[in-house]
């Protein structure tokens, strides 16, 4: 019988120590001392993003007389009525070539490459207002992503998301793709990310407020967010102290059956 104590208590600390803490599992948790009104201060925007090879642009061109412009707008909104929103952007967007163009009705092939949207739009108006129109045509151009697209996999919902927002924090991704399951491990969100001379990762500590600071706090298009599983979750002996516990006393139990039957 002292065996059999000795053993339940073992296994009584193991299960103690090998559950999932909550300081595991809160997101943007404040240093000690802070108070809970206590103002943060944050980064409010991210930088103006440059444009990369795939990305999709929604280009919209508007003046006073529409007839003028219907020439270099894509006419699916009226083919395509039934279509979905993301549909849509597949079908009447601007791909982002191998070359870093855009390829518009008219205006031929458009250099885009490493340009930012408002880059792009003036670089735009500028072509058209020399080549098409006069000042008093009142031409109004619109350039935008056509939704940011970004991709999750690992311990949360996996997939390809699309959010149609030009600013999308790693918070309402993880939230739109479903949140981080209870072994993913929030310390160490990867995020692999496309720049013009290749790919390269992140790693963001989701549980520390300090992470609204990271320059990675808002994601990219294109952008593929790993989450890594806990330790915890390789071992397979529950969530919570608790049902570690009532796991490995059901072991402990057959196990001594098992000694006294022999």
């Amino acid at each position: 019988m002292k065996f059999t104590s000795l053993i339940l208590i073992l296994l009584t600390i193991t299960s103690l120590t090998s559950c999932i803490s909550t300081k595991r599992l809160t997101y943007l948790s404040e240093d000690k001392g802070t108070g809970a009104d206590s103002l943060i201060s944050f980064q409010q925007m991210q930088r103006p993003y440059r444009v990369q090879i795939n990305d999709l642009l929604s280009i919209r061109v508007k003046a006073l007389d529409q007839e003028l412009t219907s020439m270099f707008n894509p006419i699916g909104d009226a083919e395509n009525s039934t279509a979905t929103t993301e549909e849509r952007a597949y079908f009447d967007g601007f791909l982002v070539d191998r070359h870093g163009e855009i390829r518009i009705p008219t205006l031929g092939n458009i250099k885009v490459i490493g340009l930012t949207l408002e880059d792009i739009r003036l670089k735009l108006r500028e072509k058209l207002m020399n080549e098409y129109f006069k000042e008093e045509a009142n031409i109004f151009i619109t350039v935008k992503l056509a939704g940011l697209r970004y991709t999750t996999l690992g311990e949360i919902g996996t997939g390809s998301q699309v959010i149609y927002k030009e600013q999308v924090s790693i918070m309402e991704a993880i939230a739109n793709a479903g949140d981080i399951t209870l072994y993913g491990d929030r310390r160490n969100v990867k995020i692999l990310r496309q720049y013009p001379e290749g790919q390269r990762i992140h790693r963001v500590d989701l549980t520390k407020i300090s992470a609204v600071n990271s320059p990675f706090y808002y994601i990219q298009p294109n952008d593929l967010i790993i989450v890594d599983p806990l330790p915890q979750k390789s071992l397979g002996i529950g969530e919570t102290g608790f049902g570690t516990l009532a796991t490995l006393f059901s072991l402990v139990t057959g196990i001594t059956i098992l000694l006294i039957r022999l």
